[in-house]
């Protein structure tokens, strides 16, 4: 499993004297990186806790000292890339580099409709997104930025000292459809995917595969069509929703791994077991899972 990055979701929704222990026993079990959802509000936990992520990873940050660390994902239906590009070069420098910024276009919801906005069509969403990972990707590189789009506008938006991940912190784009992954591979150092896009009928892993390959090749393509070698970008596949079965056992993990590394999948993630729905399951397996199959790399 050494060729295998492994990462672990964990929802925003302890207080942080639980949460701490958390964060920390996923960086002593061997997970190669961390995440936690980015949204104000969230599905199933509309009248439960929910916290907010940027200061969530800032103090994993400093619980913290060698797990990578990210948001999975976040998107501008209620941030502007000014002034999250600002936190995401903060957060970089508290994490010493260890910050990964996972990206998405958004499902629509509380997040869309919350500060009164109309909700996009999904054209519009599209764009917007596409607009907000262009400026991201421009603030964090630039020392200054200068941009006047659709959807948003920057005058002279300085960022110093800048990432101490350099040319900036790696950007990991959720995409699933044609435009999405033509985005991605434009822009991504990580592509991510959960399988089908929104919330359908979840499969196992291995029924999961001939729709993953049929996206993989999809962005293999996408990166020959811009002359950028595919091989370049590493490839996170999100487990527990959409895809199944990961952690029911540590045989079911090890040979969901195998699987995803056939069809060139170089990062798994998994959400730490719950007591409840969503992502009810064992934190016990996830321990065994650990022990037996993780090697600390150190890598992100």
């Amino acid at each position: 499993m050494s060729t295998m990055r492994h990462g672990v979701i964990l929802l925003p929704e302890q207080r942080w004297s639980h949460a701490r222990r958390l964060w920390t026993h996923a960086e002593e079990l061997g997970f190669d990186h961390a995440w936690t959802y980015d949204h104000l509000m969230w599905r199933w936990f509309r009248e439960k806790p929910w916290f907010g992520a940027v200061p969530t990873l800032a103090a994993a940050a400093e619980a913290t000292s060698r797990i990578g660390l990210g948001t999975m994902v976040a998107g501008p239906s209620y941030r502007h890339p000014v002034t999250f590009a600002k936190e995401l070069m903060t957060l970089d420098d508290i994490s010493d580099g260890r910050l990964i910024c996972g990206l998405g276009a958004g499902a629509g919801g509380h997040d869309d409709r919350v500060l009164g906005h109309t909700p996009p069509s999904p054209a519009e969403r599209h764009d917007r997104f596409a607009e907000f990972v262009e400026m991201i990707d421009l603030l964090l590189r630039r020392r200054v930025t200068d941009h006047r789009g659709a959807w948003f506008e920057a005058h002279g938006a300085f960022m110093v000292p800048g990432c101490v991940q350099r040319p900036r912190l790696p950007l990991a784009i959720a995409a699933t459809g044609p435009r999405g992954i033509r985005l991605a591979a434009r822009h991504a150092d990580i592509w991510v995917t959960a399988g089908d896009p929104g919330w359908g009928e979840p499969s196992g892993y291995a029924s999961a595969i001939a729709n993953l390959r049929t996206q993989t090749q999809a962005f293999d393509a996408a990166c020959a069509d811009i002359g950028r070698d595919p091989s370049t970008v590493r490839r996170l596949v999100v487990t527990g929703a959409m895809i199944t079965g990961v952690i029911d056992a540590v045989d079911a993990y090890e040979d969901a791994c195998g699987l995803f590394a056939d069809i060139g999948f170089t990062d798994l993630v998994v959400h730490w077991p719950r007591a409840d729905f969503p992502y009810q399951g064992s934190p016990e397996v996830v321990e065994r899972i650990a022990g037996k199959l993780f090697t600390s790399t150190g890598t992100r």
